[in-house]
């Protein structure tokens, strides 16, 4: 798989079909060389993964994340082989444990310890039988990534990382327990706005949506952040540290940071300067095309 260095991390599930496969069509025309979509309470992101890939060519298609608890492992295994063969070998496997308030409190299964969880998990899919035409190459496995633990879990067992939510400095932590060659793929919020307040507000308004998640909250202590810098509106430094604002210039310097500081690919999330969630900021990433 040629992953690339620059993607696009996006949450298809307001745009209707038609729509999402337009999407993906020009961000592949934009230069971008892969498409990561989330699970949450929307899509299948098997179902719509085969129908991005069915409708692009070049575009790696990758789940960022789905999640271990909605599917048992030997039908994940069949999915990935499934898309992977269907789609010359363009689907990336993202896999996480997500959190415990949501599998817990909104699908009302027992969340387990996150790393002997996912351990468990992918020894289950290395295990499992398939039967019909294997793709031409093995298609990779990435998990969430944050804490040492999850991290050298990804070097012994997977193709790499995909840390969310993270800053550079966590990107370089990252890379010294993965070591040189694994993949390290990170997700980078963009704000392509240059008034300061204007960028940090906007920002504010994309992180309320994960502050509370304890998964998050304890990556961003371990990051150096404080209680009082997450709490509440967030403080600057926690936005700085974790959002990408200004002109596209300052953005593709994050990038760069992110690249320096040992990631093997960074997909970029464009926040809406309208506050319109759910749609492109198509300016931001015209800005960014490569």
């Amino acid at each position: 798989m040629e992953l690339g260095k620059i993607g696009v991390w996006f949450f298809t599930d307001r745009l209707d079909a038609k729509q999402a496969a337009e999407t993906a069509r020009r961000i592949e025309s934009l230069g971008f060389s892969a498409l990561w979509i989330p699970e949450t309470l929307g899509r299948n992101p098997f179902a719509h993964a085969a129908w991005l890939l069915a409708n692009t060519e070049r575009l790696v298609v990758a789940t960022g994340i789905a999640n271990i608890y909605h599917r048992e492992p030997g039908v994940t295994v069949q999915a990935q082989k499934t898309l992977a063969e269907q789609s010359n070998n363009r689907f990336l496997l993202g896999l996480g444990v997500s959190h415990k308030p949501l599998v817990e409190g909104l699908r009302g299964l027992r969340y387990g310890p996150p790393v002997a969880t996912m351990r468990d998990y992918l020894a289950k899919m290395a295990a499992s039988p398939y039967s019909s035409i294997e793709p031409s190459e093995p298609p990779p496995t990435v998990i969430a990534a944050l804490g040492p633990k999850m991290l050298e879990l990804s070097r012994t067992a997977t193709a790499g990382a995909h840390p969310y939510f993270t800053s550079p400095a966590h990107t370089k932590m990252a890379r010294s327990v993965l070591g040189p060659e694994k993949w390290l793929c990170v997700e980078q919020k963009v704000v392509m706005e240059t008034n300061a307040d204007k960028a940090r507000t906007l920002a504010r308004a994309t992180a309320r949506t994960y502050q509370a998640l304890p998964n998050y909250r304890n990556n961003w202590l371990r990051m150096g952040l404080t209680q009082t810098d997450i709490d509440g509106e967030g403080s600057d430094a926690f936005i700085d540290a974790t959002f990408a604002c200004g002109d596209a210039a300052a953005i593709r310097n994050r990038i760069a940071e992110h690249l320096d500081a040992g990631a093997s690919h960074v997909c970029i999330q464009p926040v809406h300067r309208q506050g319109r969630f759910g749609e492109v900021d198509w300016e931001t990433l015209e800005a960014l095309r490569l």
